[in-house]
C-alpha cells in the first residue's frame, strides 16, 4: 500500500463519537443500549485496525483498468469480516434492498471518480471495492476499516439503514482516497480536513448520481438516516452547518461554519466532525458561487489540492486553503474560479498565505 507520506492508520465512522456519547446517556434503555454496544464495537474494531497496520494487510490485487470490480457480504448481524459473498460484480440485483443499495453506491462512487477526475477506484490502480452489509445488531454506524465499507443496520429508533443516503457510502469511501494520497493525520485541524474532503466527496457523489447542479443540491450528509422520531434532517449541512439537526435526545447540531465558532475539543480526535464544518461551508460557497456540476470546477480544485502531493499530512485550514487558491490558478487562471474560491475561504474566516 502507498500512501502520500508514509501510512496513518484511521479508522473512521459516519457518526461521530459525541452523538453516541450523548446518546449512551439517556434514560431510555431501547436508545442507550445499541449507543453503547457501538462504542464498544467502534473501539475494538480501532484496536484492529492498528493491530492490522503494524501487521500488514492482506495485498489486494487490481481490478481491470477503468472498470469496477465490486463485492458485498453479509455479516448476517455478526462481526467476523467479511462475512458471507452475497453479490458480486455483474451479478443481478437480488431481494436483499440494503445490498443492492451498497452495490449501486460502491459503483456511484467509483464513476464519480473515473469520469470526473480520471481515477481509476479508490487508490488510482483499480483496487476493488468491498462491503459488508448487516454489520452486529442495532449498529448505529458505518466506516471505512482502511480496506473495506462495513454498515449496520441501525436500531431503528434513532438511526435507519446506513446503506439509505448513499452519500455516507461515498463519504466513507473518500477516506480511502485520502488514505492513498494525502494521509491526512486524524487529529485537529488535519483531522477535520480529512473529515471535510470525505463529506465534500460524498456530497459530489450524491449529486452525481442526482443529476444536480450546486444550485439545486441539499448539500445534507445523511439525509433520510434518522429515524421519524428525531427532530433533524441529516447528520451535517454544508449550507448550513450548525442546523443539521437539534433534538431532545440528539442534542443541537455544534458544527460551525467560520473560524469565529471553532470548537477547541480534545474529544472526537480533536473536534474532527465538529470542525469540519468550517472547510465544508467553504466548499459549498465556492461550488455554489460558480454554478453548475460542482465537481466540475469546485470538486476538480479540492481534488487536484487532494492528490497534488503539495497537502501535509499536518496540514490545518490555511495550508489547504492557500493550496486551494493556488490550485485554482493553475487548472483556470486567474477568472472566476479563482475568485470563488478565495473569496468562499475569506468567508468563513480562514486566511490564505
Amino acid at each position: 500500500m502507498t500512501t502520500h507520506g508514509g501510512f496513518e492508520p484511521v479508522f473512521c465512522t459516519i457518526v461521530p463519537p459525541h452523538v453516541l456519547d450523548r446518546l449512551a446517556q439517556a434514560e431510555d434503555p431501547a436508545l442507550a443500549g445499541p449507543a453503547r454496544r457501538t462504542l464498544q464495537r467502534d473501539a475494538y474494531e480501532r484496536t484492529q485496525r492498528r493491530l492490522t497496520t503494524v501487521l500488514g494487510a492482506t495485498a489486494v490485487p487490481s481490478a481491470a483498468d477503468g472498470k469496477p470490480q465490486r463485492t458485498v457480504h453479509d455479516a448476517r448481524h455478526g462481526t467476523d469480516l467479511p462475512g458471507h459473498r452475497v453479490r458480486g460484480e455483474g451479478d443481478a440485483p437480488g431481494e436483499d434492498a440494503t445490498v443492492n443499495r451498497a452495490y449501486a453506491g460502491l459503483g456511484a462512487t467509483f464513476d464519480l471518480f473515473l469520469r470526473a477526475f480520471g481515477r481509476d477506484s479508490i487508490d488510482g490502480n483499480g483496487l476493488p471495492l468491498n462491503a459488508t452489509v448487516h454489520y452486529d445488531r442495532d449498529y448505529n454506524n458505518a466506516f471505512w476499516n482502511g480496506e473495506q465499507m462495513v454498515f449496520g443496520d441501525g436500531d431503528g429508533e434513532i438511526f435507519l439503514d446506513f446503506t439509505l443516503p448513499i452519500d455516507v457510502i461515498g463519504h466513507e469511501l473518500a477516506h480511502g482516497v485520502t488514505q492513498y494520497t494525502a494521509n491526512l493525520t486524524y487529529f485537529g485541524q488535519p483531522g477535520a480536513l480529512n473529515e471535510s474532503l470525505s463529506d465534500v466527496f460524498g456530497a459530489l457523489i450524491k449529486q452525481y448520481t442526482l443529476g444536480q447542479t450546486a444550485a439545486e443540491a441539499d448539500w445534507l450528509i445523511g439525509a433520510g438516516l434518522l429515524a421519524p422520531r428525531v427532530t433533524g434532517k441529516a447528520l451535517r449541512s454544508m449550507k448550513e452547518p450548525g442546523t443539521a439537526y437539534d433534538d431532545d435526545v440528539l442534542g443541537k447540531d455544534p458544527q460551525p461554519a467560520t473560524m469565529d465558532d471553532f470548537v477547541r475539543t480534545g474529544r472526537d480526535n480533536g473536534g474532527v466532525h465538529i470542525n469540519s464544518g468550517i472547510p465544508n461551508h467553504a466548499f459549498y460557497l465556492a461550488a455554489t458561487a460558480l454554478g453548475g456540476p460542482a465537481w466540475e470546477r469546485a470538486g476538480q480544485v479540492w481534488y487536484d489540492v487532494l492528490t497534488g502531493g503539495e497537502l501535509k499530512e499536518q496540514a490545518l485550514f490555511a495550508d489547504f486553503a492557500t493550496l486551494t487558491v493556488k490550485a485554482a490558478r493553475e487548472r483556470f487562471g486567474d477568472g472566476e474560479e479563482l475568485d470563488a474560491v478565495a473569496k468562499a475561504w475569506e468567508q468563513v474566516g480562514v486566511r490564505t498565505l
